[in-house]
């Protein structure tokens, strides 16, 4: 991150620092990638988790997400800076709703997501787009989400077996 956006984001700051991913968006290079990963812990500790508590928590962080990823963009004065990261912490809890976690289930839902939220197939790209503001930033993380969830799902239906790995 440049001097000049230093000067505007604070880690002291909570909304900074959660919708910098707990700091992991400042890593220079793939920021994305290492918000993706910073989800992980959080999401093997969400699979000790009801599924409605896992469900509830995960629309919690997309929702708090929209205030802390809009107000970040706007304390930066730029839209969607790549070091904003908790869209992708989001869409990382919603590739894994229903999914048994085991270290094969967690690489092939971060592969997936990466996958679709950088190529942004239709429809993410339209709303990467064409929506703005911290529902912008965070919506076509969730689409991302759905859609990895979704293939996960396909691969758990037509591949149980690769499910049955033991958890962590």
């Amino acid at each position: 991150m440049d001097k000049v956006l230093r000067q505007r984001v604070s880690m002291k700051n909570p909304i900074h620092f959660l919708a910098l991913g707990f700091g992991s968006g400042l890593v220079p290079l793939m920021p994305g990638t290492f918000g993706s990963l910073a989800a992980v812990p959080i999401i093997y500790a969400m699979s000790f988790l009801s599924f409605k508590l896992f469900i509830a928590i995960t629309l919690f962080s997309f929702f708090i997400g929209i205030y802390l990823c809009g107000r970040t963009a706007r304390d930066m004065k730029m839209h969607d800076h790549g070091s904003i990261v908790w869209d992708e912490v989001a869409g990382m809890m919603v590739t894994f709703i229903a999914i048994p976690i085991n270290p094969l289930s967690l690489l092939l839902g971060f592969l997936l997501f990466r996958f679709f939220d950088i190529l942004k197939p239709w429809p993410i790209r339209v709303f990467d787009k064409r929506v703005h503001g911290g529902f912008g930033i965070m919506i076509d993380d969730i689409v991302a989400g759905v859609m990895a969830c979704a293939c996960l799902h396909g691969l758990f239906h037509l591949l149980p077996a690769i499910f049955e790995i033991s958890p962590l």
